[in-house]
């Protein structure tokens, strides 16, 4: 089965938020016609609850694709508001398709292994990079370094 992970900036200016939207829709769902069933997502703020909130939107036309949680550890969203973090479960991990754990634990490096955990399980990279520096970055080069492609919707957007 094909397969697409999303990278992006978790803090969003909310214009960025509303730009980013119908990009967003729009090239998951010329995934899907290219073949694309498994959406990757990380679990955090910003960008992947986009992508996430995007996905199931488009399941609710295309019943066969699937979203896959990749989180960190077990608990990472124990850091965020508790208003935040209910939403989160109830609109996301409520209705996802599988919820993977890279670790039972908080640790050091655990946001990079979850990165590449779902790089090394895609096709394609769907980013939303802005910043020179940081997680998403990496992640971006690391896919370049597997031969995975990358399609960065800031280059549509800005």
């Amino acid at each position: 089965m094909k397969s697409c992970c999303f990278t992006g900036h978790r803090d969003l200016p909310r214009e960025a938020v509303n730009a980013i939207q119908g990009p967003l829709a729009r090239q998951i769902e010329a995934f899907i016609a290219e073949g694309i069933v498994h959406f990757y997502a990380g679990g955090a703020l910003g960008f992947d609850f986009l992508a996430e909130q995007a996905v199931l939107k488009a399941r609710e036309q295309y019943p066969q694709i699937r979203l896959i949680l990749a989180l960190p550890y077990k608990g990472h969203d124990q850091v965020w508001k508790e208003e935040i973090r209910s939403n989160y479960q109830r609109l996301i991990e409520k209705n996802a398709d599988e919820i993977l754990y890279i670790s039972d634990h908080y640790f050091r490096g655990c946001m990079q292994k979850r990165n590449h955990y779902m790089v090394d399980h895609s096709d394609v990279c769907l980013s939303y990079l802005v910043y020179p520096k940081g997680g998403t970055k990496y992640t971006v080069t690391y896919c370049q370094k597997k031969g995975i492609p990358v399609m960065n919707l800031a280059q549509f957007i800005l």
